[in-house]
């Protein structure tokens, strides 16, 4: 299996983001001091989101896909910020039969040399603080927390327990 760049096969593309979780960052704030704690649901919570790949708001988007027999199980979308020279990742997605395997790990690899072949001084992402397995997996791959927005999906993130994190690695 290969990494392979795609564009406007791809454009417009609206894929369904599944996850599940045990875990959320629970978010602790007191004027200007904001802790995460990491706490147990108490049950698997079942998420989905849509998005649509290379989307016209991404500066020069690239969009990398592995294919097994022409189906898509991964990809993952870049793209340089121009005004500051960070890497953006908008989007990675693994199959679910497929995660486990270390696709999304070669997907995180080829974002990594592309931020360096385009001279990006760090790449940035965003994630769900109730997207547990997915903050456990940029933490693998060397990212921080960056940012938090408590509002940022909607005025009632907190007490839904899924407030917008930005993760963030320096090259």
């Amino acid at each position: 299996m290969e990494i392979v760049q795609m564009k406007e096969k791809y454009k417009g593309k609206e894929i369904v983001f599944r996850y599940t979780s045990e875990y959320y960052y629970e978010v602790y704030r007191e004027d200007f001091s904001v802790r995460f704690v990491r706490t147990p649901f108490g049950q698997e919570v079942h998420k989905e989101f849509k998005s649509t790949l290379l989307e016209d708001w991404l500066e020069n988007p690239e969009l990398y896909v592995i294919k097994e027999k022409d189906e898509m199980i991964g990809f993952i979308e870049i793209s340089l910020e121009s005004w500051n020279r960070r890497l953006r990742i908008s989007n990675i997605w693994v199959n679910d039969s497929r995660r486990h395997q270390g696709l999304g790990s070669r997907l995180m690899n080829k974002a990594m040399e592309r931020a360096k072949v385009l001279g990006a001084r760090a790449i940035v992402l965003e994630t769900q603080s109730c997207n547990d397995k997915a903050i456990s997996f940029y933490k693998k791959h060397g990212f921080i927390m960056i940012g938090f927005d408590l509002i940022s999906y909607s005025n009632e993130d907190i007490n839904k327990k899924e407030v917008r994190i930005e993760m963030g690695k320096i090259l």
